[in-house]
Protein backbone atom coordinates (compact mmCIF):
# COMPACT_ATOMS: atom_id res chain seq x y z
CA UNK A 1 0.00 0.00 0.00
CA UNK A 2 0.92 3.53 -0.59
CA UNK A 3 0.72 5.46 2.73
CA UNK A 4 1.29 9.21 3.09
CA UNK A 5 2.64 10.55 6.51
CA UNK A 6 2.38 14.08 7.81
CA UNK A 7 5.39 14.65 10.26
CA UNK A 8 8.96 13.74 10.14
CA UNK A 9 9.74 13.71 13.32
CA UNK A 10 10.55 10.12 15.76
CA UNK A 11 6.68 9.12 15.49
CA UNK A 12 6.48 9.96 11.69
CA UNK A 13 9.78 8.30 10.86
CA UNK A 14 9.28 5.25 13.01
CA UNK A 15 5.40 4.48 11.45
CA UNK A 16 7.40 4.75 8.23
CA UNK A 17 10.36 2.44 8.88
CA UNK A 18 8.14 -0.54 9.88
CA UNK A 19 5.07 -0.17 7.30
CA UNK A 20 8.33 0.08 4.69
CA UNK A 21 10.01 -3.49 6.80
CA UNK A 22 5.69 -4.84 6.26
CA UNK A 23 6.15 -4.23 2.64
CA UNK A 24 4.25 -0.69 1.97
CA UNK A 25 5.58 2.09 0.61
CA UNK A 26 5.35 4.87 2.92
CA UNK A 27 5.76 8.81 1.70
CA UNK A 28 6.50 11.01 5.01
CA UNK A 29 5.88 15.01 4.00
CA UNK A 30 8.19 17.26 6.65
CA UNK A 31 6.80 21.04 6.75
CA UNK A 32 10.91 22.07 7.86
CA UNK A 33 14.21 21.29 6.19
CA UNK A 34 15.49 19.26 9.02
CA UNK A 35 14.10 15.79 10.63
CA UNK A 36 12.97 14.97 14.28
CA UNK A 37 10.76 17.23 14.92
CA UNK A 38 11.19 17.79 18.77
CA UNK A 39 14.45 16.17 18.49
CA UNK A 40 15.69 18.54 15.91
CA UNK A 41 18.94 20.04 15.98
CA UNK A 42 20.80 22.77 13.88
CA UNK A 43 24.68 23.82 13.10
CA UNK A 44 25.66 27.55 14.11
CA UNK A 45 27.82 29.78 12.50
CA UNK A 46 31.03 28.12 13.87
CA UNK A 47 29.59 24.47 13.12
CA UNK A 48 28.60 23.90 16.82
CA UNK A 49 25.35 21.91 17.48
CA UNK A 50 22.08 23.10 19.22
CA UNK A 51 19.38 21.26 19.86
CA UNK A 52 15.72 21.26 20.93
CA UNK A 53 16.25 19.41 23.99
CA UNK A 54 18.54 17.31 25.66
CA UNK A 55 18.00 13.79 25.20
CA UNK A 56 18.21 11.32 27.00
CA UNK A 57 17.63 7.41 26.58
CA UNK A 58 16.78 5.12 29.33
CA UNK A 59 17.43 1.45 29.64
CA UNK A 60 13.14 1.67 30.16
CA UNK A 61 12.39 2.11 26.55
CA UNK A 62 12.94 -1.17 24.72
CA UNK A 63 11.06 0.18 21.59
CA UNK A 64 14.06 2.70 20.99
CA UNK A 65 16.89 0.41 22.03
CA UNK A 66 14.93 -2.26 19.30
CA UNK A 67 15.00 0.18 16.49
CA UNK A 68 18.88 1.17 17.32
CA UNK A 69 19.06 -2.70 17.33
CA UNK A 70 17.53 -3.17 13.98
CA UNK A 71 18.85 -0.20 12.23
CA UNK A 72 22.34 -1.71 13.13
CA UNK A 73 23.62 1.85 15.14
CA UNK A 74 23.39 0.67 19.06
CA UNK A 75 26.91 2.05 19.34
CA UNK A 76 26.04 5.35 18.75
CA UNK A 77 24.30 5.35 22.60
CA UNK A 78 27.02 6.68 25.43
CA UNK A 79 25.87 4.34 28.21
CA UNK A 80 26.72 6.44 31.27
CA UNK A 81 26.91 5.01 35.05
CA UNK A 82 23.97 3.58 36.71
CA UNK A 83 23.10 6.21 38.68
CA UNK A 84 21.18 9.22 39.78
CA UNK A 85 23.01 12.21 40.11
CA UNK A 86 21.57 15.50 41.93
CA UNK A 87 23.23 18.88 42.37
CA UNK A 88 22.61 20.06 46.47
CA UNK A 89 21.75 23.56 46.84
CA UNK A 90 22.11 23.70 50.56
CA UNK A 91 25.59 22.64 49.97
CA UNK A 92 26.74 24.47 46.30
CA UNK A 93 28.84 22.83 44.06
CA UNK A 94 28.33 19.65 45.69
CA UNK A 95 26.75 16.74 44.41
CA UNK A 96 24.04 13.48 46.00
CA UNK A 97 23.91 10.08 44.27
CA UNK A 98 21.74 7.24 43.49
CA UNK A 99 24.04 4.16 42.63
CA UNK A 100 22.49 1.45 41.66
CA UNK A 101 24.30 -1.48 41.92
CA UNK A 102 24.69 -4.68 39.76
CA UNK A 103 21.27 -6.48 41.21
CA UNK A 104 18.19 -7.62 40.12
CA UNK A 105 15.57 -5.50 39.62
CA UNK A 106 13.81 -4.06 42.47
CA UNK A 107 16.59 -5.05 44.53
CA UNK A 108 19.20 -2.53 43.30
CA UNK A 109 16.65 -0.10 42.96
CA UNK A 110 16.08 -0.40 46.85
CA UNK A 111 19.89 -0.31 47.50
CA UNK A 112 20.27 2.66 45.60
CA UNK A 113 17.80 4.47 47.92
CA UNK A 114 18.81 3.19 51.14
CA UNK A 115 22.29 4.08 50.35
CA UNK A 116 21.73 8.08 49.59
CA UNK A 117 21.71 9.38 53.26
CA UNK A 118 21.93 13.17 51.77
CA UNK A 119 18.40 13.94 50.87
CA UNK A 120 15.96 11.53 52.31
CA UNK A 121 15.36 10.58 56.33
CA UNK A 122 15.07 6.63 56.59
CA UNK A 123 11.08 7.23 58.25
CA UNK A 124 11.03 9.04 54.86
CA UNK A 125 12.49 6.01 52.30
CA UNK A 126 10.16 3.80 54.08
CA UNK A 127 7.00 6.09 54.20
CA UNK A 128 7.53 6.59 50.42
CA UNK A 129 8.40 2.89 49.71
CA UNK A 130 5.13 1.86 51.33
CA UNK A 131 3.19 4.20 49.29
CA UNK A 132 4.77 2.37 46.40
CA UNK A 133 3.79 -1.15 46.68
CA UNK A 134 0.37 -0.45 44.84
CA UNK A 135 1.83 1.02 41.81
CA UNK A 136 4.29 -2.41 42.19
CA UNK A 137 1.76 -5.39 42.77
CA UNK A 138 -0.98 -3.39 40.39
CA UNK A 139 0.56 -2.58 37.49
CA UNK A 140 -0.34 -0.52 34.49
CA UNK A 141 -3.85 -0.35 35.54
CA UNK A 142 -3.61 0.99 39.01
CA UNK A 143 -1.86 3.34 37.77
CA UNK A 144 -3.95 4.37 35.16
CA UNK A 145 -6.54 4.94 37.56
CA UNK A 146 -4.24 7.83 39.01
CA UNK A 147 -4.26 9.31 36.18
CA UNK A 148 -7.40 11.73 38.24
CA UNK A 149 -4.49 13.17 40.47
CA UNK A 150 -1.68 15.65 40.16
CA UNK A 151 1.35 14.14 42.01
CA UNK A 152 1.83 16.28 45.11
CA UNK A 153 -2.20 14.93 45.36
CA UNK A 154 -1.05 11.44 45.20
CA UNK A 155 1.87 12.12 47.78
CA UNK A 156 -0.85 13.45 50.24
CA UNK A 157 -3.13 10.44 49.81
CA UNK A 158 -0.41 8.06 50.59
CA UNK A 159 0.50 9.88 53.82
CA UNK A 160 3.93 10.59 52.22
CA UNK A 161 6.02 13.71 53.67
CA UNK A 162 5.94 16.99 51.52
CA UNK A 163 9.70 16.70 51.89
CA UNK A 164 10.04 13.94 49.79
CA UNK A 165 8.75 15.73 47.18
CA UNK A 166 10.91 18.83 47.32
CA UNK A 167 13.80 16.94 47.85
CA UNK A 168 13.69 14.48 44.53
CA UNK A 169 10.12 15.12 42.89
CA UNK A 170 10.41 18.97 42.02
CA UNK A 171 13.45 17.88 39.93
CA UNK A 172 12.21 14.98 38.29
CA UNK A 173 8.67 16.03 37.53
CA UNK A 174 10.53 18.90 35.79
CA UNK A 175 12.75 16.40 33.73
CA UNK A 176 10.13 14.67 32.67
CA UNK A 177 6.89 17.18 31.44
CA UNK A 178 8.98 20.48 32.17
CA UNK A 179 5.90 21.35 35.22
CA UNK A 180 6.01 21.25 38.80
CA UNK A 181 4.88 18.46 40.97
CA UNK A 182 1.85 20.02 41.59
CA UNK A 183 0.33 20.17 37.70
CA UNK A 184 1.69 17.08 36.27
CA UNK A 185 -0.49 13.76 36.31
CA UNK A 186 0.87 11.34 38.74
CA UNK A 187 0.56 8.43 36.33
CA UNK A 188 3.72 10.03 34.47
CA UNK A 189 5.97 10.17 37.61
CA UNK A 190 4.23 6.77 38.66
CA UNK A 191 5.06 4.91 35.15
CA UNK A 192 8.68 6.31 35.25
CA UNK A 193 9.03 4.69 38.80
CA UNK A 194 7.27 1.49 37.86
CA UNK A 195 9.40 0.90 34.81
CA UNK A 196 12.73 2.17 37.28
CA UNK A 197 12.03 -0.59 40.15
CA UNK A 198 11.04 -3.39 37.99
CA UNK A 199 13.80 -3.34 35.55
CA UNK A 200 17.14 -3.73 36.10
CA UNK A 201 18.61 -1.36 33.76
CA UNK A 202 15.56 0.61 33.80
CA UNK A 203 16.96 3.84 34.87
CA UNK A 204 20.19 3.66 33.69
CA UNK A 205 20.35 6.40 30.97
CA UNK A 206 22.56 7.08 27.71
CA UNK A 207 23.52 9.98 25.94
CA UNK A 208 23.63 9.79 21.49
CA UNK A 209 27.20 10.54 20.16
CA UNK A 210 26.00 13.24 18.40
CA UNK A 211 23.20 15.04 16.54
CA UNK A 212 19.95 13.56 16.72
CA UNK A 213 19.17 13.97 13.19
CA UNK A 214 22.64 12.94 11.88
CA UNK A 215 22.75 10.14 14.67
CA UNK A 216 19.28 8.65 14.78
CA UNK A 217 17.02 10.26 11.95
CA UNK A 218 19.00 10.01 8.88
CA UNK A 219 19.56 6.43 9.74
CA UNK A 220 16.35 5.95 9.46
CA UNK A 221 15.37 7.90 6.44
CA UNK A 222 18.03 5.71 4.77
CA UNK A 223 16.25 2.40 5.60
CA UNK A 224 13.25 3.52 4.31
CA UNK A 225 14.56 5.02 1.03
CA UNK A 226 16.50 1.27 0.83
CA UNK A 227 12.64 -0.12 0.97
CA UNK A 228 11.29 2.29 -1.72
CA UNK A 229 9.78 5.14 0.66
CA UNK A 230 10.07 8.47 0.30
CA UNK A 231 10.99 11.85 2.68
CA UNK A 232 10.17 15.07 1.04
CA UNK A 233 11.10 17.96 2.98
CA UNK A 234 10.12 21.53 3.07
CA UNK A 235 6.84 20.11 2.23
CA UNK A 236 3.51 21.08 4.67
CA UNK A 237 0.63 19.14 5.38
CA UNK A 238 -2.05 22.12 3.95
CA UNK A 239 -4.72 20.47 4.08
CA UNK A 240 -6.74 17.35 4.64
CA UNK A 241 -9.05 16.93 1.81
CA UNK A 242 -12.06 14.44 2.29
CA UNK A 243 -14.49 12.17 0.44
CA UNK A 244 -18.68 12.26 1.14
CA UNK A 245 -18.73 9.78 3.55
CA UNK A 246 -15.55 11.65 5.54
CA UNK A 247 -12.75 9.55 4.77
CA UNK A 248 -9.66 11.09 3.52
CA UNK A 249 -9.78 12.12 -0.14
CA UNK A 250 -6.28 13.49 -0.07
CA UNK A 251 -3.66 15.69 1.46
CA UNK A 252 -2.78 18.83 0.38
CA UNK A 253 0.69 19.36 0.20
CA UNK A 254 2.83 22.53 -0.48
CA UNK A 255 6.30 22.80 -1.84
CA UNK A 256 8.11 26.13 0.32
CA UNK A 257 10.87 25.58 -1.42
CA UNK A 258 9.10 25.95 -5.33
CA UNK A 259 6.17 27.12 -3.97
CA UNK A 260 4.28 24.35 -6.02
CA UNK A 261 0.86 23.15 -4.16
CA UNK A 262 -0.48 19.52 -5.18
CA UNK A 263 -2.66 16.67 -3.89
CA UNK A 264 -1.41 13.65 -2.67
CA UNK A 265 -3.25 10.37 -2.78
CA UNK A 266 -2.61 7.26 -1.04
CA UNK A 267 -4.27 4.34 0.12
CA UNK A 268 -4.13 5.23 3.77
CA UNK A 269 -2.95 8.57 5.55
CA UNK A 270 -1.02 9.36 8.79
CA UNK A 271 -0.67 12.44 10.74
CA UNK A 272 2.30 12.33 12.59
CA UNK A 273 2.40 16.29 13.90
CA UNK A 274 2.27 17.15 17.44
CA UNK A 275 -1.05 17.55 18.37
CA UNK A 276 -1.15 21.36 18.95
CA UNK A 277 -0.27 21.34 14.87
CA UNK A 278 -2.95 18.43 13.97
CA UNK A 279 -6.21 20.51 15.59
CA UNK A 280 -5.40 23.17 13.25
CA UNK A 281 -5.69 21.16 10.60
CA UNK A 282 -8.78 18.91 11.10
CA UNK A 283 -11.39 19.05 8.34
CA UNK A 284 -15.00 20.68 9.61
CA UNK A 285 -16.33 17.99 9.07
CA UNK A 286 -14.58 15.88 11.55
CA UNK A 287 -15.02 18.56 14.49
CA UNK A 288 -17.82 16.76 16.04
CA UNK A 289 -16.00 13.07 16.60
CA UNK A 290 -15.35 13.33 19.94
CA UNK A 291 -12.19 11.71 19.51
CA UNK A 292 -10.89 14.85 17.74
CA UNK A 293 -13.32 17.06 20.04
CA UNK A 294 -11.25 15.52 22.82
CA UNK A 295 -7.78 16.47 21.53
CA UNK A 296 -8.91 20.44 22.59
CA UNK A 297 -7.93 19.19 26.19
CA UNK A 298 -4.28 18.37 24.77
CA UNK A 299 -1.79 20.84 24.45
CA UNK A 300 2.18 21.34 24.26
CA UNK A 301 3.95 22.79 26.97
CA UNK A 302 6.32 25.34 26.72
CA UNK A 303 9.80 24.63 26.77
CA UNK A 304 13.30 26.49 26.26
CA UNK A 305 16.80 24.47 25.88
CA UNK A 306 19.97 26.61 26.34
CA UNK A 307 23.27 26.06 25.40
CA UNK A 308 26.75 27.74 26.74
CA UNK A 309 29.77 27.97 25.96
CA UNK A 310 32.45 28.46 28.23
CA UNK A 311 36.26 29.48 28.17
CA UNK A 312 36.96 26.76 30.80
CA UNK A 313 36.11 23.60 32.14
CA UNK A 314 32.82 23.38 34.53
CA UNK A 315 32.42 19.80 35.81
CA UNK A 316 34.08 16.55 34.59
CA UNK A 317 30.68 14.80 35.68
CA UNK A 318 29.90 12.95 32.54
CA UNK A 319 26.13 12.16 33.18
CA UNK A 320 23.20 13.46 33.10
CA UNK A 321 22.38 16.15 36.43
CA UNK A 322 19.37 17.23 37.45
CA UNK A 323 19.99 20.89 39.32
CA UNK A 324 17.13 21.03 41.86
CA UNK A 325 16.86 24.65 40.92
CA UNK A 326 13.78 26.62 40.76
CA UNK A 327 14.53 27.43 37.23
CA UNK A 328 16.17 25.08 35.83
CA UNK A 329 15.64 21.15 35.26
CA UNK A 330 18.30 18.95 34.15
CA UNK A 331 21.40 19.64 32.82
CA UNK A 332 24.88 18.19 31.07
CA UNK A 333 28.62 19.24 29.91
CA UNK A 334 28.09 17.62 26.46
CA UNK A 335 31.32 18.19 26.04
CA UNK A 336 32.08 14.99 28.00
CA UNK A 337 28.52 12.98 27.80
CA UNK A 338 28.41 13.27 23.98
CA UNK A 339 31.61 12.44 21.99
CA UNK A 340 30.78 14.57 18.86
CA UNK A 341 30.84 17.87 21.23
CA UNK A 342 33.87 16.88 22.76
CA UNK A 343 36.12 19.40 24.05
CA UNK A 344 38.85 18.70 26.36
CA UNK A 345 39.34 22.30 27.96
CA UNK A 346 36.22 23.95 27.48
CA UNK A 347 32.75 23.25 28.60
CA UNK A 348 29.34 23.52 26.80
CA UNK A 349 26.47 23.18 29.12
CA UNK A 350 23.04 22.19 28.12
CA UNK A 351 20.42 23.21 30.21
CA UNK A 352 16.89 22.90 30.17
CA UNK A 353 15.06 26.11 31.67
CA UNK A 354 11.45 24.89 33.44
CA UNK A 355 9.01 25.76 34.28
CA UNK A 356 9.16 27.89 31.16
CA UNK A 357 5.49 29.63 30.63
CA UNK A 358 6.72 32.89 32.09
CA UNK A 359 9.72 32.84 30.45
CA UNK A 360 8.79 31.29 27.21
CA UNK A 361 8.12 35.19 25.97
CA UNK A 362 11.05 37.19 27.49
CA UNK A 363 14.57 38.00 25.93
CA UNK A 364 17.37 36.01 25.69
CA UNK A 365 19.34 37.81 26.67
CA UNK A 366 16.67 37.59 30.18
CA UNK A 367 16.91 34.03 30.27
CA UNK A 368 20.64 33.87 29.98
CA UNK A 369 21.03 36.33 32.55
CA UNK A 370 18.78 34.51 35.13
CA UNK A 371 20.57 30.92 34.31
CA UNK A 372 23.94 32.31 34.66
CA UNK A 373 23.04 33.69 38.71
CA UNK A 374 21.86 29.80 38.90
CA UNK A 375 25.07 28.66 37.49
CA UNK A 376 27.06 30.74 39.92
CA UNK A 377 25.41 28.79 42.10
CA UNK A 378 25.74 25.66 41.02
CA UNK A 379 29.55 26.20 40.71
CA UNK A 380 29.92 28.75 43.30
CA UNK A 381 34.46 28.54 42.51
CA UNK A 382 33.87 28.84 38.85
CA UNK A 383 32.47 32.49 38.16
CA UNK A 384 34.26 34.39 41.30
CA UNK A 385 37.84 35.88 41.45
CA UNK A 386 40.53 36.64 38.47
CA UNK A 387 40.87 33.68 37.28
CA UNK A 388 36.87 33.44 36.40
CA UNK A 389 35.43 31.35 33.75
CA UNK A 390 33.59 33.51 30.88
CA UNK A 391 31.04 32.32 28.81
CA UNK A 392 32.23 32.71 25.08
CA UNK A 393 28.86 32.31 23.14
CA UNK A 394 25.02 30.48 23.37
CA UNK A 395 22.08 29.80 21.96
CA UNK A 396 18.11 29.87 23.34
CA UNK A 397 16.14 27.62 21.24
CA UNK A 398 12.42 28.21 22.14
CA UNK A 399 9.52 25.96 21.57
CA UNK A 400 6.16 27.42 23.04
CA UNK A 401 4.29 23.63 22.08
CA UNK A 402 6.28 21.24 23.08
CA UNK A 403 5.13 17.68 24.17
CA UNK A 404 1.22 17.41 25.69
CA UNK A 405 1.24 18.93 28.98
CA UNK A 406 0.58 15.90 31.32
CA UNK A 407 -1.51 17.25 33.58
CA UNK A 408 -4.29 15.06 35.53
CA UNK A 409 -7.57 13.72 33.62
CA UNK A 410 -5.35 13.78 29.82
CA UNK A 411 -5.20 9.80 29.83
CA UNK A 412 -8.85 10.09 28.89
CA UNK A 413 -8.65 12.52 25.87
CA UNK A 414 -5.35 10.67 24.16
CA UNK A 415 -6.83 8.68 21.25
CA UNK A 416 -5.88 5.80 19.71
CA UNK A 417 -3.56 5.14 16.72
CA UNK A 418 -6.73 3.99 14.11
CA UNK A 419 -9.39 6.98 14.20
CA UNK A 420 -13.06 5.91 13.23
CA UNK A 421 -11.88 7.40 9.88
CA UNK A 422 -11.70 4.47 7.65
CA UNK A 423 -8.37 5.24 6.04
CA UNK A 424 -6.74 7.81 8.83
CA UNK A 425 -4.54 7.09 11.33
CA UNK A 426 -2.37 8.85 13.80
CA UNK A 427 1.17 8.50 15.45
CA UNK A 428 2.67 10.86 18.21
CA UNK A 429 3.25 10.36 21.88
CA UNK A 430 0.01 11.98 22.66
CA UNK A 431 -1.98 9.13 21.28
CA UNK A 432 -2.65 6.22 23.67
CA UNK A 433 0.44 4.22 24.61
CA UNK A 434 2.19 3.50 27.99
CA UNK A 435 4.95 5.44 27.83
CA UNK A 436 3.49 8.90 27.31
CA UNK A 437 5.28 12.05 26.64
CA UNK A 438 8.44 11.12 25.77
CA UNK A 439 11.00 9.57 22.78
CA UNK A 440 10.19 6.15 23.57
CA UNK A 441 6.66 6.90 23.76
CA UNK A 442 6.91 8.52 20.22
CA UNK A 443 8.44 5.75 18.61
CA UNK A 444 6.19 3.25 20.20
CA UNK A 445 3.25 5.30 18.85
CA UNK A 446 4.92 4.77 15.37
CA UNK A 447 5.29 1.36 15.54
CA UNK A 448 1.62 0.68 17.11
CA UNK A 449 0.29 2.93 14.17
CA UNK A 450 2.40 0.94 11.02
CA UNK A 451 1.11 -2.41 12.78
CA UNK A 452 -2.02 -0.71 12.70
CA UNK A 453 -2.44 0.37 9.24
CA UNK A 454 -1.40 -2.95 7.97
CA UNK A 455 -3.99 -4.72 9.76
CA UNK A 456 -6.06 -2.96 7.84
CA UNK A 457 -4.51 -3.64 4.81
CA UNK A 458 -7.28 -5.89 2.87
CA UNK A 459 -10.28 -3.61 3.85
CA UNK A 460 -8.11 -0.48 2.62
CA UNK A 461 -7.40 -1.97 -0.50
CA UNK A 462 -10.97 -3.17 -1.05
CA UNK A 463 -12.50 0.44 -0.11
CA UNK A 464 -10.10 1.82 -2.60
CA UNK A 465 -11.18 -0.54 -5.25
CA UNK A 466 -14.47 -0.04 -4.51
CA UNK A 467 -13.93 3.49 -5.01
CA UNK A 468 -12.52 3.37 -8.66
CA UNK A 469 -15.17 1.06 -9.97
CA UNK A 470 -17.85 3.54 -8.30
CA UNK A 471 -17.61 5.80 -11.69
CA UNK A 472 -17.97 3.10 -14.07
CA UNK A 473 -21.73 1.34 -12.18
Amino acid sequence: MRVAIAGAGLAGLTCAKYLADQGHTPIIFEARNVLGGKIAAWKDEDGDWYETGLHIFFGAYPNMLQLFQELGIQDRLQWKSHSMIFNQPEEPGTYSRFDFPDLPAPINGVAAILKNNDMLTIPEKISFGIGLIPAMLRGQKYVEECDSMSWSEWLRTQNIPERVNDEVFIAMSKALNFINPDEISSTVLLTALNRFLQEKNGSKMAFLDGAPPERLCQPIVEHIKSLGGEVHMNSPLRKINLNEDSSVKSFTISSTDSGVTEEITADAYVSALPVDLFKLLIPKGWESIDSFRKLDGLRGVPVINIHMWFDKKLTDIDHLLFSRSPLLSVYADMSITCKEYEDPKRSMLELVFAPAKDWIHRKDEDIIEATMKELEKLFPTHFTGENKTNLRKYKVVKTPLSVYKSVPGCQKLRPDQETCISNFFLAGDYTMQRYLASMEGAVLSGKLCADKVNKSKARLLESKKQDVLKPDQ
